[in-house]
């Protein structure tokens, strides 16, 4: 009977330590469940947040390519630094103004929103009356090209003979097309 007993208290204390180890680890894995119950909810409302593309998203990205493209065909291509001179040369003498080409710069290359410009510098020095002057760089701001651009503009009257006469500087950029790599998105088809 001793020995019966003695099997029937280590039976007991044997299924007590597992019913123990098998209800911690029930309970941890309840826990675990808990928080990734939780965590799931976050992130679905997380993701619920997110906005769909819109069903006209290839529509749109074609339509963005073309207006990129229209923009960046609006620059002239790099131009003979000559027939620019010349050009600001026949608007000065349209306009009446005296223009003499002080300074040129070679074509180089400027970054601007990380997209290299070819850019065409001059400087030229522009005499006449206050009217003809504002109408030079009037027409010259509208003209061709349309990527030029007055980066400095320097005026002083002139005492004299004639009235409202001006002396003028102006430094002008002339930005041609860049050679842009192919976009970093790709038009769905």
């Amino acid at each position: 009977m001793k020995f019966s007993r003695l099997l029937v208290i280590i039976l007991v204390v044997g299924l007590l330590a597992a019913y123990g180890i098998l209800g911690t680890k029930y309970g941890e894995r309840q826990r675990q469940k808990v928080a990734l119950a939780s965590q799931i909810a976050g992130v679905t409302g997380q993701l619920a947040l997110i906005l769909l593309p819109p069903a006209d998203l290839e529509q749109r990205q074609t339509a963005a390519a073309a207006a990129l493209d229209s923009v960046i065909n609006a620059f002239p291509a790099t131009s003979n630094s000559t027939w620019i001179v010349n050009t600001v040369l026949k608007l000065a003498e349209a306009t009446g103004v005296k223009a003499v080409p002080m300074a040129t710069q070679p074509w180089t290359v400027e970054s601007v929103h990380q997209i290299d410009f070819p850019v065409f510098r001059l400087n030229v020095a522009v005499k006449g009356t206050f009217t003809q002057f504002t109408d030079f760089v009037s027409r010259l701001e509208t003209g061709w090209p349309e990527t030029l651009v007055i980066a400095e503009l320097r005026v002083e009257t002139v005492p004299g003979p004639v009235a409202n006469e001006v002396d003028a500087s102006l430094d002008i950029a002339v930005y041609a097309r860049p050679a842009v790599p192919e976009p970093p998105w790709e038009v769905v088809r």
